[in-house]
């Protein structure tokens, strides 16, 4: 059982305090290059309907090892204080290695935006077909039900919906799943779920024996 899941099961009068401990207030912003500036700008302001906030225009930086293109870094709302930006470089191409790749795997690097209903998810989904964006059907995954579909940079976006909240056997579930992830990816030899789950069950039973031992 991981110190993690300790702290997590501790009565909050057990709890170690930490004074300096920091905490991080929510993201700020995400960013991404683009070499597509009127679709990108188009797409976010009037087809998402985020307010365009903020814009920094700069030369170059200059750096030992490469020269740096002028460029613009732009903003737009993202809700709650968040902001999703942008870089522009000017009079550059894409360079290859940035060309974003098909396959699930590249579908891990998204942004989601939450919406609160069905009835929400349901509308965003009609307003995006309508302004001919493709986007996928809804899906059921555990806790949320999400849309996806693409930017004309073809990043992979998402709205989303929470069907549950997340309560706290939701964070000692994933502490221990994370504790056994990290005990096979050390070890090497790692290539199913199912070794997951028998190593996982390994520490579901340490914290059930700590759990009936006297205190």
């Amino acid at each position: 059982m991981t110190d993690h899941v300790t702290e997590l099961l501790a009565r909050p009068e057990d709890r170690p305090v930490d004074a300096a401990r920091l905490h991080l207030h929510g993201v700020d912003h995400t960013a991404r290059p683009t070499w597509k500036l009127r679709e990108t700008v188009e797409f976010y302001r009037d087809k998402l309907g985020l307010p365009l906030v903020h814009a920094i225009t700069a030369k170059g930086w200059g750096r030992a090892t490469e020269q740096h293109a002028d460029f613009i870094h732009f903003f737009f709302d993202a809700g709650h204080g968040a902001t999703i930006a942008f870089f522009y470089y000017i009079g550059t191409q894409q360079p290859p290695e940035l060309v974003v790749p098909r396959g699930f795997m590249a579908m891990a690097n998204h942004t989601a935006w939450r919406v609160e209903t069905e009835e929400e998810l349901l509308a965003w989904h009609s307003k995006l077909e309508k302004a001919g964006v493709q986007v996928s059907q809804s899906v059921k995954h555990e806790i949320l039900e999400s849309i996806y579909f693409r930017d004309p940079n073809f990043y992979p976006l998402e709205i989303t919906r929470s069907l549950r909240a997340i309560e706290r056997i939701d964070s000692v579930d994933a502490e221990l799943t994370m504790a056994a992830s990290l005990d096979l990816a050390d070890a090497g030899g790692w290539h199913s779920v199912e070794q997951l789950w028998r190593q996982k069950a390994q520490h579901v039973a340490a914290l059930q024996r700590a759990a009936k031992a006297p205190q």
